[in-house]
């Protein structure tokens, strides 16, 4: 009994070592933006955007290219952790591509885009994009934004393990600065050591003839926090907005809010029981002078609580789809169209969002 209790005394003893010490490492290692930081503005490109020039604009969340159809995820209810094979990983960021090449934007902005991480066999997604396409607009100017920045995370089992992530945005038209704005973490330590660090990039596009910028800010806000974290980075938001209007620029806000427009009526896609309930942004609590996009005709994301390829009634009704990519534009951004391209969540676990604008 004695030798009993001596063993598993010196197990919880290890135990708590090899915590404290994983706990220790995390903590020194922490990624700790500063509030604003400049980012690099990589590649040249000589056009600027011209006021009554139409412009098409894509946003995706690209699910770091392991996200497909054939993915679950243990955070959304799922199994899965690592989720795809580094050949499924490519055939994704392929399919990504031949995206790209069809709608052939002047300006794309991506989320969970990795550039070294164990769960995407630390492929330079940005570097693979601008590798395989010859689509002018990855091959101008591009800037990238981290949001994940980890060492390795050590949960759950098997490990997620390394991180690097962020926001990235390709333009072929010149891009005069940009800058990484931090927003608030709703995460206490020790989560906030390994959890996302998400932040606004900003970029700023000068306008032929005009004393103003078009003002782009990509962006992809909280989704697993109790509700806080969505308040106080949809409260940012609006100051930032709030901010370039008052200079007369003209702004668009694009990507993943994981929340829903209050002007968009979501009825057609019912919250299914047990599963993840996106937040809400109420428009009206915004300046008037900002408008809210969303394309409700198709969803804009997926559940990862199971398979979409394994689902044997993929309807709205037998599986759980969102609406949560969108823009926001200032009234000077003349919207001629937005729309969802139904991709049927092959390679991300969502569809691009497009949107089509000129400057007044």
């Amino acid at each position: 009994m004695k030798k009993a209790i001596r063993v598993i005394t010196v197990f919880f003893i290890m135990a708590i070592l090899v915590v404290g010490t994983v706990v220790g490492f995390l903590t020194v290692d922490e990624y700790n933006p500063k509030d604003i930081e400049t980012l690099e503005i990589s590649g040249d490109a000589k056009n600027r955007i011209k006021t009554g020039e139409s412009v098409t604009l894509l946003s995706w969340n690209l699910g770091y290219g392991a996200l497909g159809d054939n993915a679950d995820f243990f955070m959304d209810g799922g199994r899965m952790v690592y989720t795809a094979d580094k050949e499924r990983v490519l055939s994704n960021l392929e399919g990504d591509i031949e995206e790209f090449n069809k709608i052939s934007p002047d300006i794309i902005c991506t989320q969970e885009t990795d550039r070294n991480s164990d769960r995407s066999y630390f492929i330079d997604e940005m570097e693979y994009f601008m590798s395989n396409s010859g689509l002018s607009a990855l091959h101008g100017e591009n800037v990238f934004a981290p949001n994940l920045k980890v060492a390795f995370i050590p949960l759950p089992i098997p490990p997620i393990g390394k991180v690097y992530s962020g926001l990235s945005l390709f333009s072929r038209y010149d891009i005069t600065s940009a800058q990484r704005l931090k927003l608030p973490c709703p995460f206490k330590w020790p989560l906030r050591t390994f959890n996302l660090k998400r932040c606004l990039e900003i970029a700023r596009f000068p306008v032929e003839g005009s004393d103003k910028e078009l003002v782009i800010i990509n962006l992809h806000l909280e989704a697993y926090d109790s509700g806080e974290g969505k308040v106080a980075q949809a409260k940012m938001l609006k100051e930032v907005l709030d901010a370039e209007i008052e200079k007369g620029n003209y702004v668009i806000a694009s990507g993943d809010y994981n929340q829903v427009f209050s002007s968009t009526d979501i009825s057609a896609y019912p919250v299914l029981e047990g599963l993840w309930e996106a937040g809400r942004i109420e428009v009206d609590e915004f300046n008037s002078d900002l408008t809210f996009w969303a394309d409700n005709s198709v969803p804009s994301c997926r559940s990862l609580d199971r398979a979409l390829s394994l689902a044997p009634d993929r309807s709205p009704e037998g599986f759980q789809y969102y609406v949560i990519d969108g823009f926001i534009t200032s009234s000077n951004v003349d919207v001629e169209s937005v729309h969802t391209d139904d991709l049927s969540f092959v390679t991300s676990d969502h569809n691009p969002v497009i949107l089509k604008f000129k400057l007044k």
